[in-house]
């Protein structure tokens, strides 16, 4: 198995929102906002090669939105999801599995591109994946949530008949609920995931088995490592309170199992180890995914 970081660029999100109740003045400290109270956020993807199988966790917010969208986020660098490909000698039509954590515009906007007047999976060789829950949360959005689910981005993948679903844990195997539950996926072996439910309904967390260390793809439970400490939770989040008792739990799981986070949003840290201190649980090592290769 290899593993590659996959940069589809920079945006920009609004650092209150991105840190819930925390005050400017601790968050600000962790990821300075510009003069219009915005700070910079990755869109990291992560590109799995096993056998014959190339797995792209999330894929970006894509380009098919027009300027007054992209306005609001402010892309900038040089990176894109084909740039980064290309960096490591893949393009997307290499690409057989596309695995979506959830179905937020910035996590799978890359999904579908525009073809002429046609809507077109990006992707064209390649299994989408996602889970029935969150497909039935994402296509009939409540009210708070659904300029974040954008139609374009997600009906033409079941339309297209390249999506499936993945298995979610039964009551019968789900156990405690103060326990960390992963299910097998039957994508690869090797490759499972975590569901959790305060940022939006049955995200998946990707859960990799990659020489004898276990990688989190953390998505939006971590957005960063800066989100470490319990009570920085995003304003974007469905149910916050769900999402502070989901990261005390994995944290607590991911220290006892030695857990490597792959950070989606962090614009400087991609990868780190946890440690348990007074402060709580933090990071102990950061680093890159090809350092581990």
């Amino acid at each position: 198995m290899n593993l590659f970081s996959i940069n589809a660029g920079y945006f920009k999100l609004d650092g209150g929102a991105m840190f819930g109740v925390v005050p400017k003045t601790m968050w600000n400290k962790l990821n300075a906002a510009d003069e219009n109270n915005m700070c910079s956020w990755a869109l990291r993807c992560l590109l799995i090669e096993e056998a014959d199988k190339l797995i792209l966790i999330d894929n970006g917010m894509g380009d098919k939105q027009d300027a007054r969208f992209f306005g609001h986020y402010y892309l900038h660098g040089d990176d894109t999801l084909d740039k980064s490909l290309a960096q490591h000698g893949f393009s997307r039509d290499d690409i057989t599995d596309v695995v979506l954590t959830h179905l937020h515009f910035d996590h799978c906007g890359g999904s579908i591109h525009r073809v002429g007047d046609n809507l077109m999976p990006a992707f064209k060789y390649a299994t989408y994946w996602s889970n029935e829950r969150h497909w039935q949360w994402a296509t009939h959005p409540n009210d708070r949530e659904k300029a974040s689910f954008l139609k374009e981005n997600i009906l033409p993948i079941k339309e297209s008949g390249q999506l499936k679903m993945v298995d979610e844990p039964t009551l019968a195997n789900a156990g405690d609920a103060a326990t960390v539950i992963t299910q097998p996926s039957a994508i690869i072996p090797g490759l499972s995931f975590i569901f959790v439910d305060g940022h939006t309904g049955a995200m998946m967390l990707p859960v990799i088995q990659f020489k004898e260390k276990t990688i989190v793809y953390v998505a939006d439970l971590l957005p960063s490592l800066a989100h470490l400490p319990l009570p920085y939770v995003m304003a974007y989040d469905m149910f916050p309170l769900t999402t502070l008792t989901e990261k005390k739990i994995f944290l607590s799981w991911a220290v006892e199992n030695n857990c490597i986070l792959f950070f989606e949003h962090d614009p400087v840290n991609e990868c780190c180890t946890l440690q348990s201190t007074e402060k709580g649980i933090r990071a102990k090592e950061i680093f890159t995914i090809s350092e581990l290769l």
